[in-house]
Parts: C-alpha cells; sequence; structure tokens
C-alpha cells in the first residue's frame, strides 16, 4: 500500500519525502498510511497516521501477565492446566 503525503507550506523533491517515508518505517517498524509534511523554511514538521494499533490480550495467569502460554515450559503449562478456575455466583 502506498502512502498518502501532504506536503504544506513550500515544496520538497520526490528525493527528500521518500527519505522521510524510509525514515518512518525504519524508526516506527511499520508502513504508515499518510503523512503531513509542513515545511517552515529550513526546517520540517511531520506527522504519521499508522492506523489502528493492533491490540493483544493480556492476563494474569499463574502470576504472570501473559499474552499468550506459548513461552511457558512444561511445569507452567502444567500449573495453568491444573489450575482452579473461579467462577462469580448469581
Amino acid at each position: 500500500m502506498a502512502c498518502q503525503i501532504n506536503v504544506t507550506g513550500g515544496t520538497l523533491p520526490q528525493e527528500e519525502i521518500n527519505t522521510y517515508v524510509t525514515r518512518a518505517r525504519e524508526k516506527y517498524g511499520r508502513e504508515p498510511l499518510s503523512m503531513d509534511i509542513r515545511v517552515d523554511g529550513d526546517f520540517v514538521d511531520l506527522s504519521y497516521d499508522f492506523g489502528p494499533t493492533p491490540f493483544q490480550r493480556i492476563r494474569r495467569i499463574t502470576g504472570y501477565l501473559v499474552g499468550t502460554l506459548e513461552r511457558f515450559n512444561n511445569g507452567k503449562r502444567a500449573e495453568e492446566r491444573d489450575r482452579v478456575k473461579h467462577s462469580v455466583a448469581e
């Protein structure tokens, strides 16, 4: 997907705009959906829009905050399997 670029306050060569997009990719580790570049003399202000942030559920299991059980060793997996799950009485 191509990044939508909005330049205000002046003009920039395409090579410089490409450098800003590459910088955003390297700094944040993902492709921006859009970028606003505001030119102010010799300075530029960059604003990025990466879209919604992925959400990962985190739970407290056997005293640890975890997203998944994949990194648990066999002992922790057995502890999780054998734990008592409480329910709320209505």
